[in-house]
């Protein structure tokens, strides 16, 4: 729902009545994940989508209903085998939607006032709705921040509030997306406990590229283009400049290992190292190769690899760190021009995070969507 955020915005404010309809599940393959989000107005305005075409038009329908009679609902879509032209979705996966009316006086009405003032742009917290338990308790939001406070309710006891936001809140500790079931708060829960659909949104992935060489420029490009917040270090003043990378988030000038023992990085980081020169390399990939990134890439030729690996080894760098550098860097791609090249590394970097082989689709069997793991948001 936050990639909406500008228009939602600009409906709250002028009193607009709205249901928004939420990605909340998605299985086998389908073109949207969780969280994706479509709303309609009163005057049937629409805007977002949650199923690139598929089901768009019911999922329309849907929020039409839920205006008219103030109700939140959910609906599981898929392909019908008996019936091709029964409503779902013609790549074989199923979605479950989440429609809930944001009238003049629902609840959620000013907690989605405050997500959508606090969170797109990577701003820290997480929106939860609860889309299973009582009945009474579905389509509620809570919008829950990294301090563990929360704002909105689920609309029954303040324990269940309270277990809600602690559930919310490990799941943005993680930056992932998905669902929990929380404990019962009040005796009068026991039989349903309810469910919560997190949406969490946290600052964007780091991407650092090592080198401000050609290769380099293109490389931020790409970076950008995929939700990276890209910085580009090296330790040549003439070369590090804004003018060189004008769509960097940060050119830094400093020896590259010694800005990585220094600099923020986490899980979802991604390095690449591109200077393939060992006086940078080595240095640079020791700290590296120790750190719990998401990739760590190196540029050169195969001959510049087993030079570097050798180097790495006499420096006491292990075989397990050795195991993670993906070295020569990027995917076989025939690359030849740097912007090539950057997108032969991007390649490999969305299929290390997604568990992606990067052969071509028309030799495999597999799902083309993989299910499944919680993703981290970026607004």
């Amino acid at each position: 729902m936050l990639d909406l955020a500008d228009d939602l915005r600009g409906w709250l404010a002028s009193g607009r009545e709205f249901a928004v309809a939420t990605v909340i599940s998605v299985g086998g393959s389908a073109p949207r994940g969780p969280g994706a989000a479509l709303a309609v107005d009163g005057d049937g305005s629409v805007i977002g989508s949650v199923s690139g075409g598929c089901v768009e038009g019911a999922v329309y329908d849907l929020c039409q209903e839920a205006l008219a009679d103030g109700r939140a609902r959910t609906q599981r879509f898929g392909y019908s085998d008996e019936d091709a032209f029964a409503v779902g979705l013609t790549c074989g996966g199923t979605i479950e939607v989440l429609v809930v009316p944001v009238g003049a006086d629902s609840p959620v009405r000013p907690v989605l006032q405050s997500v959508l003032t606090d969170l797109p742009g990577g701003g820290p917290g997480a929106l939860a709705w609860v889309t299973d338990g009582p009945a009474d308790l579905l389509g509620r939001a809570l919008l829950v921040r990294p301090d563990g406070t929360y704002e909105g309710g689920l609309g029954g006891a303040a324990e269940l509030d309270r277990a809600a936001a602690a559930a919310a809140g490990d799941l943005l500790d993680a930056g992932s997306t998905g669902t929990v079931t929380v404990g019962p708060g009040a005796d009068a829960y026991c039989a349903g406990r309810p469910t919560l659909f997190v949406q969490s949104s946290v600052p964007p992935p780091r991407m650092i590229v090592f080198g401000a060489v050609d290769f380099a420029a293109a490389l931020v490009r790409v970076g950008v283009f995929l939700g990276y917040h890209v910085t580009v270090c090296d330790a040549r003043p003439v070369f590090a400049t804004r003018a060189r990378f004008p769509e960097a988030h940060e050119v830094v000038v400093d020896w590259p290992h010694r800005y990585l023992r220094t600099t923020r990085t986490d899980a979802r980081t991604v390095l690449c190292v591109l200077t393939h020169d060992a006086k940078f390399d080595v240095p640079l990939l020791e700290v590296a190769l120790e750190l719990p990134v998401a990739y760590v890439g190196a540029m050169g030729s195969r001959r510049t690899h087993t030079d570097r690996l050798r180097r790495l080894r006499d420096a006491g760098v292990g075989e397990r760190a050795l195991s993670r550098l993906h070295s020569p860097i990027g995917l076989d791609l025939g690359a030849r021009t740097p912007e090539e090249t950057a997108l032969s590394i991007a390649a490999e970097i969305v299929a290390t995070r997604h568990g992606g082989t990067g052969v071509p689709l028309t030799t495999t069997s597999a799902p083309i969507h993989r299910e499944g793991r919680g993703t981290p948001e970026a607004a």
